[in-house]
């Protein structure tokens, strides 16, 4: 009787909020993985897996470094974009940056014969303001799904889990601040969505071949705007803070206000920040019929993500400790 091996995975991003999480996915689930990263030295995991996976030095801005990570792959997960780096200096380059990593990695995809392709891009509609972060990442996955490969393109808007930029922002805020007065953005409609069912869905991909060739909006189960997010957060903390958005509040100076009061970096902020004027709702639910996923809601999921924190304000104790009154 003739059996089917197994895909053979390259993961991009292995050292990165989603890569590290999804590896650890990917090995449950009994697969063999390549991780391409630059400093193999900052592949640190907290804790071993079933099958050591094969770790492969190599720059998204080397053809030759990219030729080499691709030999003999089936599928690969595309998970690295530049944020913007650690300052608005090296922001200025990211979309460039971007545009030449991915098309690099396409061209040195088609030579391999890569057949299967999987990009974790950004949730958001085409718009005249659309921040420049959140072009990039579309455009990331335009250049991505042009080439031989069948892509499985994701788009999912704030994910929340320990160490996510974006939850990082929030928890931050609401912890150190009772009375916050915020940039109109927090009014934004949003479909965020918890880390554990990207992983979900990222790793259904792999298993589900009708999903190639197809676009994927990605999100929770609920639409809120992002001042409800940090009210979840407060009520999950139990918290008392006012929040309210203000108009006159620029993007650059909330960017700096928020820079302020959190450790992460400007450089992260400001694309960030930048793309939270963009309404970020999925527009349809196909993937729901392929790939069955128990959606989180968000204050279990913020529940999860602060039982995971390691430091830094409001670490909870427990699970068990997550303060969620009725």
């Amino acid at each position: 009787m003739k059996t089917t091996s197994p895909p053979r995975i390259l993961l991009t991003g292995a050292t990165g909020f989603i890569g590290k999480r999804l590896l650890y996915k990917l090995d449950a689930m009994g697969y063999s993985v390549r991780c391409m990263v630059r400093h193999p030295e900052k592949l640190k995991l907290p804790f071993p897996l079933e099958n050591e996976p094969e770790v492969f030095a190599g720059d998204l801005l080397d053809p030759a470094s990219l030729a080499q990570a691709l030999q003999g792959m089936d599928s690969a997960y595309y998970l690295v974009h530049s944020m913007g780096g650690r300052n608005f200096r090296e922001m200025e380059a990211f979309e460039a940056r971007d545009r030449t990593a991915a098309q690099n990695f396409i061209n040195a995809a088609d030579q391999s014969g890569l057949s299967r392709l999987i990009y974790l891009g950004g949730l958001g509609e085409a718009a005249d303001n659309m921040s420049r972060h959140l072009s990039s990442r579309q455009e990331v996955g335009r250049i991505l799904d042009s080439g031989k490969a069948d892509a499985t393109i994701l788009r999912a808007a704030v994910i929340i889990g320990a160490g996510g930029a974006g939850f990082e922002i929030i928890r931050y805020l609401v912890e150190r601040l009772p009375v916050m007065l915020c940039p109109k953005w927090i009014y934004t409609k949003s479909q965020p969505i918890a880390v554990e069912n990207v992983l979900d869905y990222l790793a259904g991909c792999l298993e589900a071949p009708e999903t190639a060739g197809a676009t994927f909006d990605i999100g929770g189960p609920e639409v809120l705007n992002y001042a409800d997010l940090m009210r979840k957060y407060a009520r999950v903390r139990g918290l008392k803070r006012y929040i309210a958005g203000v108009p006159l509040f620029q993007t650059l100076l909330s960017t700096y206000w928020v820079a302020l009061i959190t450790p992460v970096p400007s450089g992260i902020v400001f694309p960030l920040a930048e793309g939270l004027r963009t309404p970020a709702v999925c527009r349809e639910k196909r993937i729901a019929g392929l790939i069955p996923a128990d959606l989180i809601g968000m204050e279990q999921a913020i529940c999860n993500a602060l039982a995971e924190e390691q430091g830094g304000p409001g670490r909870l104790i427990s699970r068990q400790a997550c303060f969620l009154p009725e």
